[in-house]
């Protein structure tokens, strides 16, 4: 198969962000042991931290006995869950991602620190974000977001929580994994793509269970349910240079087709993680402007799109 040229679709502010972050996280990282992943992941965001926007602040607090950090402002709520492969990241990694949401929209953001595997294999994470969907939307309305992993966490609690008739407003899933077929499509298009590769995908698929991923299960895969109606209002954004890539368009058309409002969009020439280039790359910071905005108007039961 004929790999995509890169050079041509990633522009060289993408480039620069590309190269700033293989500089702190090496491309062999997965192989590493568990500790180590995590230390070079904290170091890698740390890099791209960013002062709080005028006004916002935050303070740490359990959520349904989850470690939670809270951005105060207006309701409805966010439900923030990040990537990081289900392995590394936490409050401090996306720490910026949700200040910054919380600076463009005014809403009040909660950053969910879900159990991590190894050490604590699936359900643990799913459980988790659950637990704090359920006890956030208890209070009022809540948009789910989440990027990559958290992103896959986000939709997962949708489909568990939809019968619960809690006032779930939206979900905004950034450059999804979401159980799609590893082998066609943008995991073999993509396969070595920078910043996210197929052999990454395949590892970060199984680790967190006892041996290989079930099928079929939608708390693990929301795309291989069998059944996506009563779904919130969803948008969809994939990285066009990403091997998860086609799972965003094939969650959103599901949607649809079960009577669902859903939208999918394609960065064009950008890469998974690119929500840290959010201050450097203009179509980074383009798309962020789109994700904040499509956040406010589900928080005010608007469709986005």
């Amino acid at each position: 198969m004929t790999q995509p040229d890169y050079q041509t679709l990633i522009d060289a502010p993408t480039w620069a962000f590309i190269e700033r972050t293989n500089a702190s996280y090496p491309p062999d990282t997965a192989t590493l042991s568990i500790a180590e992943q995590r230390a070079i992941y904290d170091r890698m965001c740390a890099a791209f931290d960013t002062p709080y926007p005028p006004g916002v602040t935050s303070h740490d607090q359990p959520i349904a006995g989850v470690p939670c950090r809270i951005y105060p402002g207006a309701r409805p709520t966010v439900l923030y869950l990040h990537g990081g492969g289900y392995v590394v990241g936490g409050l401090h990694s996306h720490d910026g991602v949700c200040a910054d949401i919380r600076g463009a929209t005014g809403l009040t953001v909660v950053s969910a620190d879900y159990r991590l595997s190894p050490e604590h294999l699936h359900p643990a994470a799913f459980d988790d974000a659950c637990s704090v969907a359920r006890t956030l939307a208890a209070k009022g309305p809540l948009v789910l977001v989440g990027d990559s992993a958290g992103a896959n966490l986000a939709a997962a609690a949708c489909h568990a929580l939809r019968r619960e008739s809690l006032p779930i407003r939206g979900q905004v899933l950034i450059y999804p994994g979401l159980g799609g077929d590893l082998n066609q499509g943008s995991y073999l298009t993509h396969a070595n793509a920078p910043m996210l590769t197929r052999d990454d995908v395949l590892f970060y698929k199984d680790i967190r269970h006892a041996g290989p991923a079930p099928a079929g299960d939608p708390t693990v895969s929301p795309l291989q349910d069998t059944d996506f109606t009563g779904l919130p209002p969803t948008l969809a954004i994939a990285a066009e240079c990403d091997p998860l890539a086609d799972d965003a368009q094939a969650y959103a058309t599901k949607v649809a087709e079960a009577g669902g409002r859903a939208q999918w969009v394609v960065e064009q020439g950008l890469v998974h993680g690119y929500l840290r280039a959010r201050h450097s790359v203009p179509r980074a910071a383009e798309s962020f402007g789109r994700i904040t905005s499509a956040i406010a108007a589900l928080a005010e039961g608007r469709w986005p799109c």
